[in-house]
């Protein structure tokens, strides 16, 4: 991600906090503008590109999706196509981010990482269901439709908007890849970072409660946990959060045990 692009995406972030009326609506139609402007690289190209002044940007929005969207809508995209980017791609990237954090404000009590969490680990445990969603062949809309009812009743309006979103459209992405980087961009909407947990039995709530406490210390921020009950860690845990491995299992320790033994 280029530094263009990083400042791109704080403020079209500040945007979003800034704005009123951000529901479900709202966030279906960020969807809606991001899969229309990563299908057309035509579009996608005049609103990315900085070497057009500002105002022309904006009028390509007004005409493309000013007649279809809300008006709060129409302003986020607007303050997308404000900002310079250092790809096309990344321009797609950001409507996309937007929309998933749009949904993560109109559902502010609903567990939304905890929900994409485990439909990823569903995903994961069922490879024909991966593979239907992943295909590149498959049907889009037919592909948004099964997720809708896998999930329909399940989890929150915004968990099922969200995937059902985004598997529409991968880009060349794994659908495991799309909800974690969804579940991630949630937790930090909410002000917080998501630690998975990894151990041979389930926890405890206590014990998830201790552990969320000791890592929000160590981080500096509130951290939530996805737990993954994983029989080859034997006992201990192995924590994973962002790039950092905390890995404390038994496994590991015999592991190292083996390795100092052949050496």
């Amino acid at each position: 991600m280029g530094s263009a692009t990083t400042q791109a995406l704080a403020a079209t972030t500040k945007a979003l906090d800034a704005a009123s009326g951000i529901d479900l609506d709202v966030a279906g139609e960020l969807f809606a503008a991001a899969h229309a402007v990563g299908d057309s690289s035509q579009l996608s190209g005049a609103l990315a590109d900085s070497s057009a002044p500002a105002a022309a940007r904006r009028q390509v929005v007004t005409a493309v999706f000013g007649p279809s969207v809300q008006p709060v809508t129409a302003s986020l995209l607007t303050a997308v196509v404000d900002q310079r980017w250092s790809s096309a791609a990344d321009l797609v990237d950001a409507i996309e981010e937007l929309a998933v954090r749009a949904a993560a404000v109109a559902a502010p009590d609903a567990d939304v990482e905890e929900e994409l969490f485990r439909f990823s680990r569903v995903v994961a445990e069922n490879p024909e269901l991966e593979l239907a969603l992943g295909s590149r062949l498959g049907d889009a809309a037919a592909k948004g439709a099964l997720v809708r009812t896998l999930l329909g009743g399940r989890v929150s309006g915004a968990s099922a908007l969200i995937a059902a979103s985004l598997v529409q459209q991968p880009r060349e992405r794994r659908v495991r890849q799309l909800l974690s980087r969804a579940t991630k961009v949630v937790a930090d909407q909410r002000g917080r970072k998501v630690a998975t947990v990894y151990a041979a039995a389930p926890l405890s709530a206590a014990q998830i409660y201790r552990l969320a406490a000791a890592l929000s210390q160590r981080y500096g921020t509130r951290v939530s946990l996805n737990t993954v009950v994983d029989p080859a860690v034997v006992g201990g845990l192995r924590v994973q959060i962002a790039d950092d491995v905390i890995d404390a299992s038994v496994s590991a320790r015999l592991a190292d045990l083996r390795q100092r033994l052949a050496g």
